[in-house]
């Protein structure tokens, strides 16, 4: 059961049949009782006309065996004096019986109202009057030794010569029952058979519309299988969720892709850059090893420090990458500004004024450190340091004198380990991971790093924080 049940198909099928069973159940016992309520009101409608008629007779003083009473078939009229005897009724009515009382020929059980204590009397209609009320309720009447139920109006009248009597008219209700049975009958047989017929086509719809989601289910099987991440699901042809889904998934996989591409280059480049101070030490250790004398020690400390930059690079975007959130702690950026420039010659601090902002300091320490040794390492003979508060933001901004970065190239210094210059040495341009990182920490605390034109013709880079 719960496997089948684990189909989409299945529980849209179950679903959908028991609202429709639920809804039809409704709306037949709704028809059922609306019939049953309709018919009995025309039954009563034509046993009050012939119990009024009967009376009226009586009232006028009209003798019993004078009465104009209807054919027994169409309306059994019993009328009935006290004592429950039947003064006039047609031949062939014997008796009726009406919520447990009986009136009859033969029977001498009371009639209704008789034994009814002095007060039930003063209810009783005048000499030659009607009772103005007029009870319906349903009963049993033998009529030719048939018994059968009817729904009866029962009038109260005195004649003139002051006798109580009781006019008991009922009109059939075979028609009622007949009508309420066939309806009944045709909605147990119809019941099923369209309940069925909305099952199989809410089954088949449902195969059809899910038809695609199996086909994208199937091609993400085979993806993960083959770990090619260059596949694509089927889109339909359509506009409705699941090609939107589809869209959506090929989307994933494409973002997915670049992804473990860019991280696949990110190895391979970090690779190659540890790759060249590893191999230098190296060698510098094996001649120090065989020839004492011949040591370079301070290439190999450099080579050593560089190695553990490039490490420390290397955590800082691994820790990026990861998602990790930066510390919320309070601090003056321009305290942060002044500490960055004065270990460094030829930078100059114009309008650094006082703004707080949130996020680790040591994080962000490491971004005005990689923008000013970028830029001593482009500019001619100045480097210019600016802070101030624009709105919302923390605007800091580094300018060098230098040649500047071209346009078609401004985002792509943003990569990792990228460096326009391949001229230059290694030693001297880095391992083309520090404005990377730079941009990184900038979006990670909610800000951006955008790099421009300089006044000076130089590289502007604009560091924007959120003060809050």
């Amino acid at each position: 059961m719960k496997r089948l049940l684990g189909s989409v198909r299945a529980r849209a099928t179950l679903a959908a049949t028991l609202v429709v069973a639920v809804a039809l159940v409704a709306a037949g016992a709704a028809v059922l009782i609306s019939l049953r309520t309709n018919l009995i009101h025309e039954a009563d409608a034509q046993a009050d006309s012939a119990a009024r008629k009967v009376a009226a007779d009586l009232a006028a003083g009209l003798a019993y065996d004078r009465l104009d009473l209807p054919d027994s078939d169409e309306s059994p009229v019993l009328v009935a004096d006290g004592q429950g005897r039947v003064v006039a009724a047609e031949n062939d009515v014997e008796s009726v019986a009406v919520d447990g009382l009986v009136a009859g020929r033969t029977d001498e059980s009371p009639a209704p109202g008789d034994g009814d204590d002095a007060d039930d009397d003063e209810d009783l209609p005048g000499a030659g009057e009607i009772s103005d009320e007029v009870s319906h309720r349903q009963g049993t009447a033998t009529v030719d030794g048939d018994t059968e139920d009817y729904q009866f109006a029962v009038v109260e009248v005195t004649t003139p010569h002051d006798v109580p009597l009781t006019v008991y008219a009922g009109a059939p209700l075979s028609a009622e029952q007949g009508a309420v049975g066939t309806a009944l009958t045709a909605m147990l047989i119809g019941l099923p058979v369209l309940l069925l017929t909305v099952g199989g086509a809410t089954y088949v719809v449902t195969r059809r519309a899910l038809r695609p989601v199996e086909g994208i289910r199937a091609e993400m099987a085979a993806i993960t299988a083959s770990e090619d991440l260059s596949r694509r699901v089927p889109e339909p042809a359509t506009h409705d969720e699941i090609a939107r889904l589809a869209r959506t998934t090929n989307e994933t996989l494409a973002a997915l892709e670049a992804s473990v591409e860019r991280q696949r280059r990110f190895v391979a480049d970090a690779s190659h850059e540890l790759r060249s101070p590893i191999a230098s030490l190296r060698t510098q250790l094996e001649v120090g090893a065989a020839h004492p004398e011949l040591l370079d020690v301070e290439g190999a400390v450099e080579d050593t420090v560089r190695l553990q930059r490039l490490a420390a690079d290397l955590l800082l975007l691994a820790r990026l990458d990861a998602g990790e959130r930066p510390q919320d702690a309070r601090f003056d950026l321009a305290e942060l500004v002044r500490e960055e420039a004065g270990a460094r010659q030829g930078v100059r601090l114009d309008g650094v004024a006082s703004v707080t902002v949130t996020g680790s300091r040591g994080q962000l320490a490491r971004v005005l450190a990689n923008l000013l040794d970028n830029a001593r390492r482009h500019a001619r003979e100045r480097i210019d340091v600016t802070l101030r508060a624009e709105g919302e933001w923390a605007v800091l901004e580094v300018a060098d004198d230098g040649s500047g970065v071209p346009e078609d190239q401004r985002e792509r210094i943003f990569e990792r380990f990228v460096r326009l210059d391949e001229a230059r040495s290694r030693d001297d341009g880095g391992a083309g991971l520090g404005l990377a990182i730079a941009r990184d920490v900038a979006v990670g605390h909610g800000g951006t790093l955008m790099v421009g034109q300089a006044p000076r013709g130089g590289a502007l880079f604009t560091l924007r924080l959120p003060l809050r």
